[in-house]
């Protein structure tokens, strides 16, 4: 649906994308310069391997640990800073396609709200089942579990799929990694766990029909001028028949490969469509009502909305607003969306505690 025209910037093809000095942008050159500098100099620790930095990373025994999805080797530190739309910085090699991680959720989710935009979820707080009979949510445990708690990730969704059980996300930030523990009461519980953002991937599939790459192409990336050059995957084993036709689930995430690979120009647009709250150059593309719902903190984790990381209680970047919302995948990959600054930043292959450094000093370069 067209709307009137937005009195916004946004870029044309990327070789059209204007670029504005950081000063008319409202910087101190010189403080953006040291912004920059600093995660340059904060490169992950991550092998270029990529493999080899998963296993090391996830501890995971085999056969869990098994790759599922295509992998290929990192680059480079490099990044992207946008205000207002226009490119105010760019470093590295944010043209190359690397691999993204869990930033992949975001658009998991993003996928999750056309189904819902297209009113195919009438009710993100109704049971899956309702929607999906594929045995996937069946009593006892799995029969009350919401769209919300899907993606959320409070869901406590329990079996298998892909060949990876849900336990082996268990604690999945302690050394308690897949070790198995009593599950919860679903929508009483919050945690990060692949195993359930890939179930939510496919449930979502179940109700579009259609593979998430080819919607998320169709209704976003090409109405927002991204590249042809970005891929979606999922697993060897991860295909299903809809229709009549062999469709590929895709994951939410590179844990066991696959999940989105993409250039940090790409990135930067997908997080200035949500700065615009979904809005591109005029035309709707994702429901402003959907943007609020999925910046909503999570009750059991308010650093948390519909797979995105929310900065309310400022304990993900102390130094960025509290407005601020992350789009963030291991390695560490993201996108920083300021609206209180109408900032985009994307950095690719920065170490994870460096981030709220970099924040800080963007923050700080801003004159006006």
């Amino acid at each position: 649906m067209l709307e009137k025209t937005s009195q916004h910037y946004f870029p044309g093809a990327t070789e059209n994308w204007e670029r504005s000095p950081p000063a008319e942008a409202g910087f101190d050159a010189e403080a953006l310069q040291q912004a920059i500098n600093h995660a340059i100099a904060s490169e992950t620790l991550w092998t270029r391997d990529l493999q080899r930095s998963v296993d090391e990373q996830m501890n995971e025994p085999p056969p869990y640990n098994e790759i599922l999805g295509p992998m290929q080797e990192r680059g480079g530190q490099s990044g992207v800073i946008l205000r207002g739309g226009r490119i105010v910085a760019e470093w590295g090699t944010p043209a190359r396609v690397d691999m993204t991680f869990s930033v992949t959720k975001s658009f998991v989710s993003t996928c999750a709200g056309i189904a819902w935009d297209r009113g195919l979820i009438p009710d993100l707080h109704a049971p899956v089942r309702e929607l999906v009979d594929d045995g996937g949510f069946e009593a006892p445990h799995n029969d009350g579990i919401t769209w919300h708690q899907l993606l959320q990730q409070t869901s406590e969704w329990q079996g298998t799929l892909w060949d990876k059980p849900d336990w082996i996300d268990h604690y999945r930030h302690s050394d308690k990694k897949g070790t198995r523990r009593e599950l919860r009461e679903p929508g009483t519980y919050w945690e990060y766990n692949d195993v359930r953002v890939n179930r939510a991937s496919l449930a979502i599939l179940r109700v579009l029909r259609e593979p998430l790459p080819e919607v998320l192409k169709q209704s976003v990336m090409d109405p927002i001028g991204a590249s042809d050059l970005w891929q979606w995957h999922g697993y060897r084993n991860s295909w299903v028949e809809i229709d009549g036709r062999q469709i590929q689930s895709v994951s939410g995430g590179g844990h066991w490969g696959g999940g989105m690979f993409i250039s940090a120009h790409d990135m930067a647009r997908f997080g200035y469509l949500y700065l615009r709250r979904g809005e591109w150059n005029g035309r709707r593309i994702v429901s402003e009502d959907w943007v609020d719902r999925a910046t909503t903190p999570c009750e059991q984790n308010p650093k948390y909305g519909y797979m995105l990381w929310l900065n309310g209680t400022q304990e993900n970047a102390p130094s960025a607003p509290a407005s601020s919302y992350f789009m963030r995948g291991a390695g560490s990959n993201v996108v920083w969306i300021d609206p209180d600054h109408d900032l985009v930043a994307v950095l690719r292959w920065i170490q994870k505690p460096k981030i709220d450094g970099f924040c800080q000093r963007v923050i700080a370069a801003i004159a006006r």
